[in-house]
């Protein structure tokens, strides 16, 4: 079975390094349960993976270089997966994936399309999960955001 979303990070943090897995710690276990609350699941219908393959030095956030050298693992990811919807987690992965230099508020709270290899798939952005560890306050915008692409698959 063919993951129905796709969820996009920017980069490995210090843990996602050590273990060689995408959105683990703390970031991954609240990216798990706002999965689990539209019925999703990791090891089941999601795949997740970000634009960056390797941690940048120091925990920064990936440049220019660093994301273009990637560019081609990640549609190269999307176009095999075909996923329903993606998922762009944080400012980074919704930029990246959008080819659009906009704020998240700007970006989030509608669907936007990425063509991929002939086929048109929907993207929901939001705001990351370490993010919402540290605002909190930003979970309800996040909770609309995942009930939008809930609606897409």
């Amino acid at each position: 079975m063919r993951p129905s979303i796709m969820v996009v990070g920017e980069a490995p943090g210090e843990q996602e390094d050590r273990q060689g897995l995408p959105f683990v710690g703390r970031s991954g276990q609240l990216l798990d349960n706002m999965l689990a609350a539209i019925a999703h699941h990791r090891d089941k219908n999601v795949y997740i993976t970000n634009v960056v393959k390797c941690r940048p030095p120091g925990n920064r956030n990936p440049d220019a270089q660093e994301i273009a050298a990637c560019a081609s693992y990640l549609d190269r990811q999307i176009a095999l997966i075909q996923p329903r919807a993606i998922l762009a987690m944080g400012r980074f992965a919704a930029q990246t994936l959008m080819k659009k230099e906009a704020s998240m508020q700007a970006l989030r709270g509608q669907v936007h399309v990425v063509d991929v290899q002939d086929r048109q798939i929907p993207i929901v952005a939001t705001y990351h999960p370490a993010y919402l560890l540290r605002r909190p306050v930003e979970k309800a915008s996040a909770w609309q955001d995942l009930n939008r692409i809930a609606s897409l698959v």
